[in-house]
């Protein structure tokens, strides 16, 4: 029995001088790297701010929501709101209309600036490589508010550049903009006009990790350029592509309300309305928040879903994944 107290004591010792080693290990570490902390400190800030404290409002999405009586003043309704959104034949169509574009989006936008990527690796002329890459991504810090206003005027059945060359060589006008058929389509080819240029220069940056000298291994065995890109370049970018792809597929909800909300009109409602514009019109427009919550509450479920069963799907194939 003397024996069993002290060794009793000495593990409470050495397990709390343990657990004050690895404190003090994170500590250090910590001080080490405060700089990179420091970096990282806005981004936080900015994602704590903006996306993590503004989910407390989706408490709306499962009240009568009244602004005099604020969030926690208004009382419970429960699953009703989305009981009555299911039941709206106008919520379907918003629906439909999202997965059609992002999908249409998605197969594409998805590949262009892959195959891009890949023909701009090929050029050795670094002027003419330089110039071509501010040309095609310069379109991506332009705002959709002047982008809409140039595709107006290019694209307008009255008056637009566009209709004006093809009545010039005998044609008739074309309603890129008014008319349901082509709506869609203008919709998706100048988003991804806008967006390839920036994802092209990502996988160019992946390009540049290639080792060099599989190229020429390659080369002395025979190969191609066509068998290189196929055999070499293409696996090393891998994982670059698919992480890419689970995130484009975690987004496949966003339709791209600004482009939309820009360019869109009540003729082409029936082919443009998506679930951000619903939101806008019921939630800001007619008043009815509680309803606009449990929309947009719906749409980040499923996109939480699509992200979580795609990055799973990524990882039984081998890839790492996003998480």
């Amino acid at each position: 029995m003397p024996m069993t107290t002290p060794i009793a004591n000495n593990g409470a010792g050495i397990r709390s001088k343990g657990r004050m080693t690895k404190r003090s290990m994170f500590g250090r570490q910590i001080w080490v790297h405060r700089y990179l902390y420091l970096m990282l400190l806005p981004a936080l800030l900015f994602y704590g701010v903006f996306h993590y404290y503004p989910m407390y409002g989706a408490l709306i999405a499962f009240k009568d929501f009244s602004i005099t009586k604020g969030i926690l003043g208004s009382p419970w309704a429960g699953f009703k709101h989305f009981e009555y959104l299911f039941s709206l034949d106008k919520f379907w169509d918003v629906l439909w209309n999202t997965i059609v574009i992002s999908l249409y989006r998605l197969v594409f936008g998805f590949p262009l600036p892959i195959i891009v990527a890949l023909l701009m690796n090929e050029i050795r002329l670094v002027a003419f490589k330089r110039t071509v890459q501010t040309i095609i991504y310069l379109p991506h810090f332009i705002s959709w508010v002047i982008l809409g206003g140039l595709l107006i005027n290019l694209l307008s059945t009255d008056s637009g550049v566009v209709n004006k060359l093809i009545q010039a060589f005998g044609g008739s006008p074309v309603g890129f903009l008014s008319d349901e058929q082509h709506f869609r389509g203008t919709l998706v080819w100048s988003m991804i006009w806008k967006e390839f240029g920036w994802n092209t220069i990502i996988y160019m940056a992946a390009l540049t990790g290639v080792n060099p000298q599989l190229y020429e291994a390659a080369a002395i065995d025979g190969a191609n350029r066509w068998r290189r890109v196929v055999h070499i370049t293409l696996p090393c970018i891998q994982s670059t592509i698919v992480i890419l792809l689970i995130l484009r597929i975690g987004h496949l909800m966003e339709a791209g309300f600004e482009q939309i909300f820009i360019l869109y009109h009540p003729a082409v409602y029936a082919v443009s309305d998506i679930i951000d514009t619903y939101v806008y019109r019921i939630g800001l427009t007619e008043g009815r928040f509680s309803l606009a919550a449990a929309v947009g509450l719906f749409k980040s479920v499923i996109n939480f879903l699509l992200l979580v069963a795609a990055n799973k799907l990524a990882r039984m194939t081998g890839e790492q994944g996003v998480y």
